[in-house]
Parts: structure tokens; sequence; C-alpha cells
């Protein structure tokens, strides 16, 4: 809890000379929790507390989200400082990445990573698959789209327009025209937010259209991982090695907010039910500290219960009675 880390925040405040803000969403399998624009409100209420300072930190723990929540959240935050920087103890992926890209450095610790920024998008018009009964729609990948295209034209050497045209037809079989439209107004939005951040970023002017293109395209993957050595010199950002003593605090802070959160726990719905049926939980999915505003955490409580079907089978029902933020003051 925030009363257990109280202690190291102020070790991290005066280690950096600046006033922090932690932000945590979860990445415990089958619980994993996205950056969306409703961090914004408690956000908001933590700065105004804080008030207009000189340099603010943001410690940041996240697989990323909304890349047009990160983009507020950075021009949030700048609106109280002067000087912003981003300190990563872990993961700090997707639209966690675009974040730092608007701080003036990233302190990474040895475990830090970055990753591309490329979006997926998620409309109403995406394709489904059936699950179990149920049909889920699919994310639509800028860079799949684009691998299948580059596919045709670089490896299978498809030059004819006619051709190339009846392979993107092909594509909007599976894909709304309408989804394709979003994934090129999404990968095209990306691309100038990653741009606008970096001015912030106090690199090589030179080095800003490589760090866009790398991170939105040339990757390959979205899963792959940018540790600290690769961010600063091949890609040419602002990064900060930690000493040993400031390690040692960040390490800590993470090492107490996992546990909390139960980050290395997967949230396996048969094993919570081999303990009891029914099975209440309360899962803490995000947070967001700071010594003056407190804690404000994103919950979901409910209940897990086995049902015996007709056919003889099994379902599990998951009955969510809660999930909204919490505010938990400094007791």
């Amino acid at each position: 809890m925030l009363k257990d880390r109280i202690d190291n925040y102020k070790k991290l405040e005066e280690l950096r000379n600046s006033k922090l803000l932690v932000y945590y969403t979860s990445d415990r399998p089958k619980a994993e929790t996205n950056i969306g624009s409703d961090i914004l409100a408690p956000v908001a209420d933590h700065l105004d507390k804080i008030g207009d300072v000189d340099k603010i930190s943001l410690y940041i723990h996240s697989n990323g989200g909304s890349t047009l929540a990160g983009w507020s959240l950075v021009n949030l935050i700048r609106s109280f400082c002067k000087d912003f920087e981003v300190i990563i103890p872990f993961r700090c992926q997707s639209a966690a990445t675009l974040i730092s890209l608007g701080s003036n450095r990233i302190v990474m610790t040895k475990q830090g990573t970055l990753g591309p920024i490329d979006p997926s998008t998620n409309g109403l018009m995406n394709p489904q698959v059936n699950i179990n009964g149920q049909n889920i729609r699919v994310p639509v990948s800028v860079e799949h789209v684009n691998g299948y295209l580059e596919m045709a034209k670089d490896d299978l050497k498809i030059t004819d327009p006619e051709n190339l045209s009846d392979i993107y037809l092909k594509l909007t079989d599976k894909i709304h025209p309408l989804s394709l439209g979003d994934v090129y107004k999404s990968k095209a939005q990306i691309q100038m937010l990653a741009e606008k951040l970096l001015k912030n970023h106090e690199i090589e002017a030179e080095n800003v259209q490589k760090v866009v293109s790398f991170l939105c395209s040339d990757s390959g993957s979205h899963d792959y991982t940018i540790y600290r050595k690769e961010a600063k010199e091949e890609l040419g950002l602002n990064i900060e090695k930690p000493n040993d003593e400031l390690y040692e605090v960040i390490k800590a802070v993470h090492k107490d907010i996992e546990q909390e959160m139960e980050l290395r726990t997967p949230f396996n719905h048969n094993v919570l039910l081999a303990s009891a049926n029914p099975y209440n939980y309360s899962m803490r999915r995000a947070l967001i500290e700071s010594i003056e505003g407190g804690c404000d955490v994103f919950v979901s409580e409910g209940s897990l219960s086995r049902h015996n079907l007709p056919n003889g089978q099994q379902a599990i029902q998951d009955n969510r009675t809660f999930e909204a933020w919490r505010h938990e003051e400094l007791a």
C-alpha cells in the first residue's frame, strides 16, 4: 500500500530533485489493463495538489493502451512543470513508450524496456471471430496490413498494378474497407504525435525521423523490446542510467507495487475456484499515486462461480459487481 512506499517516494524526489507521480497499469495475465482517457481526471487531481513546479518525474509501468490518452497525459503533466522526465522500472510499451517520448529524458533501469508504437484499431467494422460461442472483434494491426501488402511486392515480386489491385481487394474480403481506412488514419496520427512529442525530448533533429520510423514500422513486430543500450546508442534517445542508489530505490518501489497488484500471479478462474465456489475477488488493476495526492486505484470486484449445464458440461460465470476508480488517502 502507499503507506509502505511513501519513504521510497520521498527518496526518489530527493534523488531526482523533483515531484513524483506514479502510474501503473496491470500486466497480470488474464487481468491486463490499458492506458485510457479515464486517467486524466485523477491525474489532474494529483497535479493540482502538487502544483506548478520546476520538475516532475513520472514513474510508469504499462503495456500500453490509447495513444490519444498518452498524448493528453504528456500535455497535462507539462502544463504543471518546466522539466518532465520518465522513470522506467520494467515495462513501458506501446502508448507508454509514446508518453516517454514526450519527456526531456528517460531514466531506464537495466530491466526497463520501450517498444514499438504502431497502433491497432478496434472499431465496429473490424472482423469477428467466434470463440466459445461468442463473436469477438479482432484488432487490426497497422503493421500486419502493411506486411501483407509489402510481402506481395517485395517477396512475391508482384508489380503489375492490376494484380496488386486484386490483392488489395482480396484483403477487403476479410477486413472492411472502413477498417482499413481507420488503419491508415491511425498510422498517420501516431507518426504525427511521435514527431511532436520528440521535440520535447531534446534529441538531435536528424534522429527524429529515424526514431519515428523505427517505432512505427521498422522494428517489424509490436512485441519487439528495446532495452537501454539500444534506446541510447542506436536510436539516440536521451537516456539516463540510474546510479546504484537510485536503482535500488526504483527497484524497491516496483517490487512493492508488483506484489500489491499480484502482477506475477495469473487471474486463473479454474485455480481460484478450486479454493472456493463461489470465489469472491478484488483486483487492483491500475494505480496513480503521489505524496500530495494519495492513491487512486482502479478496482474490479465480483465473484466467480462454476455451474453445471444441461449438456453435462460446466460453465464459469464472472459476476462483476464493481469496476471503477477509488481514492485512498494516505493513512
